[in-house]
């Protein structure tokens, strides 16, 4: 029987995607035995209530543009129409349904592995899946779970992120090269995020 396409799931509502995102999934899809890494675009992170988001369609038009050009990324939306909010172990759970010649891997934060106990379902999570962690600047704490499974990965350690970038966008300031080029002439064209 034909080996599994190792896929790396990276899964955040990238609300915008940023040059961090394409670092880690970069050196992540380098440095490990994963052939492909899917940006899965979430509706809503259940552990961030009423964070404001750009419409679901709109963000997945943006982590296409960012990652357009790199045959081993792609953007899934298997979360769309799944309902708020979106669980880990469902999206698997569909995920490994729908492509049984695959085997997932998540990739998380050192941030999120804090808090992994809180997931819904973790320990199931676990069983059907490996995770890959990379470091989260200020997040070096112990690990809410320890398992053979969850595997960190030296990645770049970048302070960029989606809520700085849009405190910049309101506040008039230009975060051009805190994102792929694409990305930012899509917000700055339809004004995103200006609050």
């Amino acid at each position: 029987m034909a080996e599994k396409t190792k896929t790396g799931l990276f899964s955040g509502s990238f609300n915008p995607i940023h040059t961090g995102h394409l670092v880690i999934a970069q050196h992540i899809w380098q440095y490990t035995a994963l052939e492909e890494v899917w940006f899965v675009v979430s509706p809503q992170n259940p552990l961030k209530p009423g964070q404001e988001f750009l419409a679901e369609k709109d963000r997945l038009k943006l982590v296409k543009l960012g990652i357009s050009g790199n045959p081993a990324f792609h953007a899934s939306d298997i979360e769309f129409g799944m309902g708020s909010p979106s669980y880990t172990v469902r999206t698997l759970k569909k995920l490994t349904d729908r492509h049984p010649r695959r085997e997932f891997v998540l990739i998380i934060g050192s941030d999120n592995l804090e808090v992994f106990d809180q997931w819904k379902d973790y320990e199931e999570i676990l069983e059907m899946a490996g995770i890959f962690v990379y470091p989260r600047p200020g997040h070096a704490g112990k690990p809410a779970v320890s398992h053979p499974g969850i595997i960190p990965v030296k990645a770049p350690l970048l302070e960029i992120s989606s809520t700085r970038i849009r405190e910049m966008i309101r506040g008039g300031k230009d975060p051009r090269y805190l994102l792929p080029e694409k990305v930012y002439k899509r917000i700055v064209k339809k004004g995103y995020y200006r609050g």
